[in-house]
């Protein structure tokens, strides 16, 4: 198994999340041996320039942008809560504040 690969070794397709970092030939066809589907687009500077999902993947910034969101409240980045009833109450009163915002 090549390098590359090894970081996958013994994991399903639903289950890997590679980005940018691991961008090489071998992981992206491993990914989609085992039926996964490519939502990075690859780097411009790459010969082979792979297809990817685009509507997923301006699905996943929109995602990747409230969570980030969510950071900017302290209690939530630090996590001060102890119980994650409290932790969760907490998360829903930030996503309310930010949808009504």
């Amino acid at each position: 198994m090549a390098p590359a690969c090894g970081l996958i070794a013994g994991l399903n397709a639903d289950q890997v999340l590679a980005d940018r970092a691991y961008d090489a030939d071998r992981l992206h066809d491993v990914i989609l041996e085992q039926g996964g589907e490519a939502v990075i687009p690859p780097r411009c500077h790459r010969k082979y320039q792979h297809s990817y999902d685009k509507v997923a993947y301006k699905n996943r910034w929109g995602i990747e942008g409230f969570f980030a969101k969510l950071k900017q409240w302290r209690r939530i980045a630090t996590r001060y809560d102890k119980l994650a009833a409290n932790f969760i109450g907490f998360i829903k009163l930030a996503s309310i504040m930010l949808w009504l915002k």
